[in-house]
């Protein structure tokens, strides 16, 4: 990010200069021979371009490759011990299961009949 910086920065200045160069002709009192000037231009462009080539071949930092952190310490909390309980003892409670049946029954005289009864357990 740095060097993006330093290039960007770089060229606006060299833009800016530029443009101001083309804005106003040369006068003749500045008394520099045509091959003078382009020999101050190329010189003053190996020098911007050194500058931008020296910020572009930073050396990388070499990669190091470190282990990581150990872990963070784990507490146990020890459970508390199970409690046990009687069950409270209920008495046995009977009840009595009736149920109704029913059957013939072979009357003198008369024949079949149907009759019920209570059964009870």
């Amino acid at each position: 990010m740095r060097i993006f910086r330093l290039v960007s920065g770089t060229a606006a200045a060299l833009a800016l200069v530029s443009g101001l160069a083309v804005a106003e002709p040369a006068a003749a009192r500045d008394r520099l021979s045509p091959g003078a000037a382009v020999a101050i231009g190329a010189l003053g462009g190996l020098a911007v371009g050194a500058a931008v080539g020296a910020a572009v071949a930073q050396p990388q930092p070499p990669i190091v490759y470190r282990a990581p952190p150990p872990p963070p310490p784990v507490y146990v909390e020890e459970r508390p011990a199970p409690v046990y309980y009687e069950r409270p003892v209920r008495e046995r409670v009977y009840v009595e299961q009736c149920t109704t049946e029913r059957y013939r029954e072979w009357v003198p005289g008369w024949g079949w009949e149907h009759r019920s009864r209570r059964v009870c357990n």
